[in-house]
Parts: structure tokens; C-alpha cells; sequence
């Protein structure tokens, strides 16, 4: 047990007595390591990367800037719980046993033995993103652009783009340097907003020196977007960043990679922007049969028949103002309500922000996190889902955490609610008849 008072006397507990904490439904354990480390980088060349399973992950880097009692609630921490931290250091997890105790939790203990003692234990589980080595540290990028050479990095060649929506003055304020604009209209019509032909995807990939084998990084800059704005997507260009993603995944390409947290992450490591323009070397074909994985994207006729599939859920990551008809969601839709049938996915506030898939630093939310409030709606990884938002960009978000969580049948509704209500097809208002989905704002 620890008390702030004896702070300087604080020792790690032994392996068999973290098991036993482990073992304990009632002890929570924390990892408070690094959000790359928690999804299964080794990033001290631990034997095996990811985390304890069933730990709540709360980085010590947090602390510099979080609101530590909304921090708390999120991760269901109550004080009184016994808590186990661990982390890569044993001072790292001692500082966050003092914080925790000004907090008002008493029945604290550190265990320091996850690298060389856990990880290099076969015997002992470890939990990981499936495929973690696809959303990527700032720290892993730098290296990659100054050592020219990082882990994981399957491509012949990398080409790193900066996302944003029709604002190029975006990438001009300030981009991570060799980075190459990328517009989202390029990959999806400004008409329907649904991913363009196979035939401009392939004329847009050349344009930006993308081929089969290359590794792409995709970021973009969170700039707090209101409806008060005229265009409010060009301030969500990470959100752009996943829609941009799915897209190319749905093409066919096999290294796509996400910044995690994307620019804001890359400028709170501390590392430095360009506003050197920077233009791409085209190419004349990407060796692609665009789209390779067509099955990642669905059309009007293929969500109906989602909805009526028995292993099957089409889900709406929208707003719950959205989802129960009180608005629409965006300046150029007027229509509200939601489809009949489509399970409520919560992306968060409005349109443009996704809390409820992302952390406090914009960083992706911890999987499990996410598994577990989706499984509470029945959309688990045995059946085919379908996201789908307004135009695509939630929905593609909601789709890159399942595809990262290597769900097998996962999909996005390319045409979302912009495409449905705009069809002959039946629509609902009003909170649904189904008393298991509630009001979030309650």
C-alpha cells in the first residue's frame, strides 16, 4: 500500500504478487507507458510489445496537460479501488502514484517488472492492437525522415501527405517537413462526397507518386471546427487524414499508415514544421486493379441489405442530435433523422469531432475502450459492419479502428446519411423504440 507520506520509501511489488493483483477483479491495473507502447510497439526492444491484458492505459505524458478528474472517470478509476501502475520506469509510475493520491486514492502499488520480467515471460498474456505497426508515433516518423529508416515500413518507397479539405493554406501554415498536400476532393467527389471512379483514384495516386508498394503516412491538423464556420471540415483534417485511408485501402494499397494524433501529436513531441513547398514525383501507373478490396466500400443497395443480414449491423457514427432527427449535421443537408435499422456508433459532439474514438491529445482510443462500447451494441468482430456518418469521414474513422483492430468484415457506407435521405428510402426521427439505446447526454 502506498500514502503520499511515504512516497520515498515506495518499493516494486514482486512478479507473483502483480499476478495476483492482476488475477483480482476488483484491482485495477494502469499502464502509464507510452500510447505506442500500450498498442504493441516495443519500444525499449521489451521481447514482446503491448500491454497487460484488461490494463486501463493513462500515459504519464498526460499529466502535463489533461483535466485529471475527467481523465479519471473516463477510465473508470475510482478511489476506492486498490490500484497496481506500471510503466517502463519505476519513477514514472512512482510520479503518477503521487498524483493519484492527492486525488484521493489510498491503496496504491507499483510494479516495475513489465520489460524484463512480463514481456520475456511466454507464459504471461499480453494484449496488443492487431495491426499496431499501421498508426505510428511522431517519434517513429522522425526517424524515418532523418535516419531514413524505421520499423515496419513494408514499401519500396514512403510518401508522407499532409490531409486537408480544399484549403491549401493548411499545409502552407505548417506541415512535417517532406510532406506533400493532399486534397480530400481528390479522392472523393465534392458533388456526392463518395470516393471518386477507379479511374481518378488511379490518375490521382500517379499525380502523387503512389504505387502498389509504397508506404504511405497520412496526418492531418485538428483546428477546433464549429458550425459557425462556412466550411468547417477544413478545420478536422486528421479526421480527413482516415477518410483518406479507407479510400486508399479500399484501392488496394497494403502499407497505409496513420499518424497518431497527427499534426497536433507531432508538434506536442516538440518537433519542428516546414513551410517549404514540397511536390511529388508522379508516376506513370500504380500497378494497382483499382479498387483491389472493393468489399471495403458499400453503396445504397449494399447497406439495405446489410441492415436485413442477419451477421450483419450498419451502425451510425454520428451525434446523438444527429441520430434522433433534432439536426442534421452539416450546412448542406437538410433533412434530418437517421436510417431505420442503423445501430447507434456515438462519434461524440457533432459532425466534425470524434471524442468518443479518440483520447485527450487526439491520439485513437485505447481498442479495448472501443471494442467494449461497441459490443454493448452488438457490434463485435463475427459480423459484417458497415459504418457510415453523414459523408464518409466519421464513418471512415469508426472503419480505421476496426481495420486496426483487424476485424475481418468491416466496410464503410460510402453515400452515409447524405445519400439515404436524398433516395426514396424510408427514414425515422425521434429517440428509438429500442430502450437500450439512451441518451449519451443523460
Amino acid at each position: 500500500m502506498f500514502r503520499e507520506s511515504t512516497i520515498d520509501s515506495l518499493t516494486s511489488i514482486a512478479p507473483e504478487t502483480f499476478v495476483s493483483h492482476w488475477a483480482d477483479p476488483a484491482h485495477a491495473i494502469l499502464d502509464v507507458r507510452p500510447t505506442a507502447a500500450y498498442n504493441g510497439w516495443p519500444l525499449q526492444n521489451e521481447p514482446r510489445g503491448g500491454h497487460v491484458p484488461g490494463a486501463k492505459h493513462l500515459p504519464a505524458e498526460w499529466t502535463r496537460y489533461m483535466d485529471w478528474v475527467e481523465v479519471v472517470e473516463e477510465k473508470q478509476l475510482s478511489p476506492d479501488q486498490p490500484v497496481t501502475i506500471y510503466g517502463y520506469e519505476a519513477d514514472t509510475a512512482e510520479t503518477m502514484a503521487a498524483k493519484l493520491s492527492r486525488l484521493g486514492f489510498d491503496d496504491l502499488w507499483i510494479y516495475d517488472g513489465f520489460a524484463d520480467d512480463w514481456a520475456a515471460d511466454a507464459r504471461r498474456p499480453v494484449s496488443r492492437l492487431d495491426r499496431y505497426q499501421q498508426l505510428v508515433s511522431p517519434d517513429w516518423l522522425h526517424g524515418l525522415l532523418h535516419g531514413g529508416d524505421a520499423p515496419a515500413v513494408n514499401g519500396t518507397d514512403t510518401v508522407v501527405c499532409h490531409a486537408h479539405f480544399d484549403h491549401r493554406a493548411d499545409y502552407e501554415d505548417g506541415h512535417i517537413p517532406g510532406a506533400l498536400p493532399l486534397n480530400t476532393n481528390w479522392l472523393e467527389s465534392p458533388e456526392t462526397w463518395n470516393r471518386r471512379s477507379p479511374a481518378e483514384l488511379e490518375d490521382a495516386l500517379c499525380r502523387l507518386g503512389i504505387q502498389r508498394d509504397t508506404t504511405v503516412v497520412l496526418y492531418g491538423r485538428f483546428s477546433h471546427p464549429t458550425y459557425e464556420q462556412e466550411h468547417p471540415a477544413q478545420s478536422a483534417g486528421h479526421l480527413g487524414a482516415m477518410r483518406c485511408a479507407a479510400i486508399l485501402l479500399y484501392a488496394g494499397l497494403q502499407d497505409v499508415k496513420i499518424l497518431n494524433g497527427g499534426l497536433n501529436t507531432w508538434t506536442e513531441a516538440g518537433y519542428e514544421l516546414s513551410t517549404d513547398d514540397v511536390s511529388p514525383t508522379p508516376v506513370n501507373e500504380t500497378g494497382l486493379d483499382v479498387p483491389e478490396r472493393p468489399e471495403f466500400m458499400l453503396d445504397l443497395d449494399d447497406a439495405e441489405s446489410l441492415l436485413a443480414a442477419e451477421d450483419g449491423a450498419l451502425v451510425s457514427v454520428r451525434s446523438w442530435s444527429e441520430f434522433i432527427g433534432e439536426r442534421s449535421g452539416y450546412h448542406y443537408i437538410e433533412q434530418t433523422g437517421r436510417i431505420p435499422g442503423a445501430v447507434f456508433g456515438n462519434c461524440g459532439s457533432d459532425a466534425y469531432h470524434m471524442e468518443n474514438y479518440r483520447n485527450f491529445d487526439y491520439t485513437t482510443r485505447a481498442f479495448e475502450e472501443v471494442a467494449r462500447k461497441w459490443g454493448e451494441a452488438a457490434v463485435v468482430p463475427s459480423k459484417h459492419i458497415g459504418f457510415y456518418c453523414g459523408t464518409g469521414w466519421r464513418g471512415s474513422e469508426a472503419f480505421m479502428n476496426a481495420y486496426l483492430m483487424g476485424w475481418p468484415r468491416i466496410s464503410v457506407y460510402d453515400g452515409g446519411w447524405f445519400e439515404w435521405c436524398n433516395s426514396d428510402r424510408a427514414y425515422e426521427t425521434g429517440p428509438p423504440e429500442d430502450t437500450t439505446t439512451v441518451d449519451p447526454r443523460l
